[in-house]
């Protein structure tokens, strides 16, 4: 796999083909509005709002509105799909590991089962690459995201940006943008266990 810090000389490439259509794994509106930033510049981006990892209903439907708000600000050529909230989903996925700590085997396959389902409707919809946001966060492991990207992109035949967001101040940017549109930036990454290990609430 090509170095992850190289990823925006990637990108250049993809722009060389006419308004590329873009399916991109959207975590949350904070991370996504630093990706959009890079990602906009010449391809045509639609969010797609998977994360079954998320607590409960309520903090789902939170975040879910602040992306909506975050892309009607800047993304004026692409909308907000919204995957179903299915948190069995990410307890089969992650059963067993329950134990383990942020950063672990855990967050791997919560990444698997979110990419995976964005992949599957990036391909069954006719997108020409799809990517991710979440290789944005200091706490997320971007040699996993892109490991799992890759492999996705060889089962589905389905094209995988690859991508380090995190590099180029994109972390600080998503905070400055948070600040400019007012978005609710979440203390935890979205699962219980998170919320737990971060001291948001108690065991």
């Amino acid at each position: 796999m090509n170095n992850i810090n190289n990823y925006d000389e990637l990108i250049a490439k993809i722009k060389e083909k006419k308004f590329p259509k873009v399916l991109m794994h959207a975590c949350c509106g904070p991370c996504s509005s630093a990706c959009l930033d890079v990602m906009m510049k010449g391809l045509n981006v639609d969010l797609y709002f998977s994360n079954s990892n998320i607590d409960t209903n309520d903090e789902f439907t939170l975040r879910e509105n602040e992306l909506i708000k975050l892309n009607e600000a800047i993304n004026k050529t692409g909308k907000v799909i919204i995957d179903q909230y299915e948190p069995n989903d990410f307890y089969q996925a992650i059963k067993g590991l329950e134990h383990l700590g942020e950063r672990s085997e855990r967050c791997y396959q919560c990444y698997l089962m979110r990419m995976e389902k964005t992949c599957r409707f990036a391909k069954e919809n006719g997108y020409d690459y799809f990517t991710t946001s979440l290789s944005l966060s200091p706490h997320k492991n971007a040699t996993w995201i892109n490991e799992i990207g890759v492999e996705l992109s060889k089962k589905y035949q389905m094209p995988f940006i690859y991508s380090n967001f995190k590099l180029k101040n994109g972390f600080q940017k998503s905070i400055e943008y948070s600040k400019q549109y007012n978005l609710y930036r979440q203390n935890y990454c979205g699962c219980h266990y998170s919320k737990i290990e971060r001291g948001v609430i108690d065991e």
